[in-house]
């Protein structure tokens, strides 16, 4: 099980096929970023998803951050 820089999401491919999700559930880190990209605000998700707390959907977006902050486009020629 590989585990995020703060511990609150994890990558076990035993849960939901190595899929990131947030630590001791079965919610993925995408479907909060698609919930929050839908402008559903955090109080709702967290209403929704009791057992998530504000410091786990913050967690989502810093996950989603590093990953775009990795990636890198090779110009190609037309």
């Amino acid at each position: 099980m590989e585990a995020s820089e703060d511990d609150r999401i994890v990558l076990d491919p035993k849960v939901l096929l190595g899929n990131p999700v947030i630590r001791g559930t079965q919610i993925p880190v995408d479907l909060v970023i698609g919930l929050l990209a839908d402008g559903c605000p955090v109080a709702e998700i967290l209403e929704q998803y009791p057992h998530l707390t504000a410091r786990d959907v913050a967690a989502c977006l810093r996950h989603a951050q590093r990953l775009i902050q990795a990636e890198r486009v090779c110009p190609t020629a037309a």
